[in-house]
């Protein structure tokens, strides 16, 4: 019963965070664009803070890493919201980051697989967090994807908490859940609000600190460790195909461009709901992969992550020749 509630009560605060501050973005006309406000990361985020703290306060105490994960995700919502209000340089984000980071790992939030060191697991830590982060960033490119993305791999991730009894992350990953459900409900194409900078890193690093914590498998089950990678598959792949396609015609992976995934669809002629369907349809597919990999043998394992980079493989064929103007 209190996991209903704390999805319930992330939605409807988010909703009332985001409704609020759309009529304040839209009377002051701040932080709008193209006449939509460019405010609902915020009022995700808060939704996020106010009843992660409440309910981990309630059910299982505000435990450090817990705690971690919350304060390090608040930083990178602020530094998102400067962002979107005067542009930073890609420098400037990415000393930013660099410092919600480094604030996780003081709360001791970071990768510790056993056979390798400290200062590798260090490493992996940032990259990962880092990766994940601006991940998403790339994928806020239409309505309703970023958004429905994160509902979807939150939710694998509350999924693979409950079956191996980690409250803390259950938490976490169910009220990340709700926070999202609230804000999709204004972002569905044609959209009401925007997420903007705050609201695409702010998802990108929470999810990516949220899988630092969860408990995949026994240590027998080394395949388990790939479980992170398949349920955060989906924005990885959306990336990797980008930045591939991008050095193969020779251009700049960080400039911004039409040859998106996602408006690759678009150019097929999918209307906007039929693609974002069709992207989180991909999405739930990884995520499935990855709640499977954490739960069956190294073997069957092993099957399913060649089965995913298959499938990754035939939709990078056939999408990267379809033609775009970028």
């Amino acid at each position: 019963m209190h996991y209903f509630l704390i999805v319930l009560s992330a939605s409807l605060l988010g909703i009332f965070f985001i409704g609020t501050l759309r009529k304040l973005s839209l009377s002051y006309n701040l932080l709008i664009l193209k006449g939509i406000p460019l405010i609902g990361g915020v009022g995700l985020g808060l939704s996020f803070i106010f009843v992660s703290l409440s309910s981990l306060f309630l059910y299982q105490g505000l435990l450090k890493e817990a705690i971690g994960v919350i304060v390090s995700s608040s930083l990178m919502l602020v530094f998102g919201l400067i962002d979107d209000w005067g542009e930073l340089s890609i420098w400037a984000k990415l000393f930013v980051q660099i410092v919600a980071t480094t604030a996780l790992v003081f709360f001791g939030v970071k990768t510790k697989i056993v056979f390798f060191g400290t200062l590798l697991n260090l490493a992996i830590t940032y990259i990962w967090v880092l990766a994940i982060t601006n991940a998403f960033n790339h994928l806020d490119i239409m309505d309703g994807l970023a958004a429905g993305t994160a509902i979807i791999v939150s939710f694998a991730f509350f999924i693979i908490s409950l079956l191996n009894k980690d409250m803390k992350s259950a938490i976490l990953s169910l009220t990340l859940t709700g926070a999202a459900v609230g804000f999709f409900i204004y972002n569905l194409p044609p959209a009401k609000i925007y997420m903007g900078n705050a609201g695409s890193h702010f998802l990108g690093f929470a999810l990516a600190a949220i899988a630092l914590i969860v408990s995949y498998a026994p240590l027998e089950r080394k395949v388990a460790l790939l479980s992170p990678l398949l349920i955060l598959g989906f924005p990885i792949f959306d990336t990797a195909f980008l930045f591939l396609v991008r050095l193969i015609k020779n251009n700049v992976p960080f400039k911004k461009s039409n040859d998106h995934l996602a408006l690759r669809f678009l150019a097929l002629g999918y209307s906007k709901r039929r693609t974002l369907f069709t992207m989180l349809i991909l999405c739930l597919f990884f995520c499935l992969c990855g709640i499977a990999v954490s739960q069956v043998s190294n073997l069957w394992g092993m099957g399913t992550v060649v089965f995913a980079i298959l499938v990754s493989l035939v939709i990078s064929i056939k999408m990267s020749k379809v033609a775009v103007n970028g």
